[in-house]
């Protein structure tokens, strides 16, 4: 048996969905290697041939099967993909035909109506939440700060920005963030700014050898990326934030989507895009 296998993420829009999904199953199974291809706008039945010539290309190379992981919606499109040399997943077959039968109703088998700019609400929130999001980066602007869902705070390079900028583009929400400075642990006080805004604040923590780590790459051998500092600064923050109260998590073994996940739940945002 192969520990290395091809695995294809086929759609007829942005393939967002079969990646999701099929990088999610593949994932357990840990002894496998596998090469993840995604071939996103198929919606026609010669671009589905197109595909099955790639596909079975790797069944040959490969000396084995690849898998094929499919949101096609089009059934004819889908059955021309299924005729490769490979395990075809229909994803919409798993589950809409269990569904239709369980409303009593068929389903529209319409392209596109995910992730699509059709759905113009879904679209403008997204815009607009990571507009925000690059408008109140590293606390640049105090303009409508009091219009964030949430506030990041945290000392610099601890993960805030591409955390906000996740739960604008995934979540549609409205995410600013702020790092605390050496003058804030000066005083063992939030920023003014920040001080009636404290219900809206989470926080995001480091070890301090790994910020070091991050800081030293951006300004190497630098007082800013000095471990003493790191330990300095980020013993403050954590003490700051539990004397102020703010929950915060530790980002150095997390990723950007199980931190802004967890930030999602824990402070009660409302998810506005899907």
């Amino acid at each position: 048996m192969t520990d290395k296998r091809t695995a294809f993420f086929v759609s007829d829009r942005t393939g967002i969905t079969a990646e999701m999904l099929g990088h999610s199953l593949l994932t357990q199974f840990d002894t496998v290697r596998f090469q993840e291809v995604t071939l996103p706008f198929v919606d026609s039945v010669e671009k589905a041939r197109q595909v099955v010539s790639q596909i079975n290309e790797h069944a040959r190379k490969d000396a084995a099967r690849p898998i094929v992981i499919s949101t096609l919606v089009n059934s004819e499109i889908a059955d021309v993909v299924s005729r490769a040399e490979a395990l075809f997943l229909d994803c919409f077959e798993i589950f809409i035909s269990p569904l239709e039968k369980e409303l009593g109703v068929r389903a529209s088998h319409a392209i596109g109506r995910s992730h699509s700019v059709s759905d113009l609400v879904n679209y403008y929130h997204r815009i607009d939440s990571v507009n925000y999001a690059l408008a109140h980066d590293d606390g640049v602007s105090n303009r409508d700060l009091n219009e964030a869902d949430v506030i990041l705070v945290g000392v610099s390079r601890c993960g805030k920005t591409p955390t906000c900028l996740y739960l604008a583009m995934q979540y549609g929400v409205r995410a600013a963030n702020y790092p605390f400075i050496p003058e804030d642990f000066s005083t063992m006080r939030l920023p003014a700014q920040l001080r009636p805004l404290r219900k809206r604040l989470y926080g995001l923590t480091i070890r301090p050898a790994r910020l070091q780590q991050i800081r030293n790459e951006r300004r190497p051998g630098s007082m800013y990326a000095n471990l003493a500092n790191c330990e300095f600064e980020v013993r403050e923050a954590e003490g700051l934030m539990r004397q102020e109260g703010i929950p915060f998590l530790d980002a150095t073994s997390k990723s950007v989507e199980e931190l802004a996940t967890t930030i999602l739940h824990e402070a009660k945002l409302v998810r506005r895009i899907y």
